[in-house]
């Protein structure tokens, strides 16, 4: 019996984000004991399948969902994403790979605030066929974890009875449902 791994492929030709079906959103600890969780309205991402499969994509910064409009001027100023300097976070794959079972393994550059860090995550890949309208589609999920300091968002409060009001490690969730062009 063998036990060498095979790849799966992501099928050849390129793949556009379906923005209704995809979500970008991340997770932080906040005073010490509750998770605040937010994401992006605006992002485009594209993945290239075949021998050497890529994913690139960016976010419109200003497009992060919070209600609450002093928090949200607070999340756009300088002292985080600094949109008005920095108006995407940009991601570019230089390697990824699918197992058999799905698993995704994927590496690339990630930028923000015009910092950029080598960034790994995991996930799940899967060919979900055609749609309803005859359109091929792929689905990929992928989590990470960045320290926000690695880019510049430095900014914190200690709380009256000690620990920080913000966790300094972010968790990253990208939910993609991809259509092949030209479907």
């Amino acid at each position: 019996m063998s036990t060498e791994t095979l790849n799966q492929q992501i099928p050849a030709g390129t793949w556009s984000v379906d923005p209704v079906h995809s979500a970008i959103h991340f997770a932080v600890t906040h005073n010490d004991i509750a998770t605040f969780r937010s994401g992006f309205a605006e992002y485009a991402a594209t993945l290239t399948g075949g021998e050497q499969p890529q994913l690139v994509g960016t976010v419109e910064a200003a497009s992060i969902e919070i209600d609450e409009p002093q928090l949200k001027g607070h999340l756009m100023s300088p002292e985080f994403f600094d949109t008005e300097r920095y108006p995407q976070l940009k991601f570019s794959s230089t390697e990824l790979s699918v197992e058999d079972d799905g698993t995704v393994r994927i590496e690339g550059e990630l930028e923000l605030r015009g910092e950029s860090r080598r960034v790994q995550a995991t996930g799940r890949f899967g060919q979900i066929g055609a749609d309803l309208g005859g359109n091929e589609r792929v689905g990929l999920s992928l989590e990470t974890a960045i320290d926000r300091r690695d880019f510049g968002m430095n900014f914190q409060a200690e709380l009256p009875k000690g620990g920080n009001v913000l966790e300094y490690e972010i968790a990253i969730n990208v939910e993609l449902e991809l259509v092949a062009q030209g479907s």
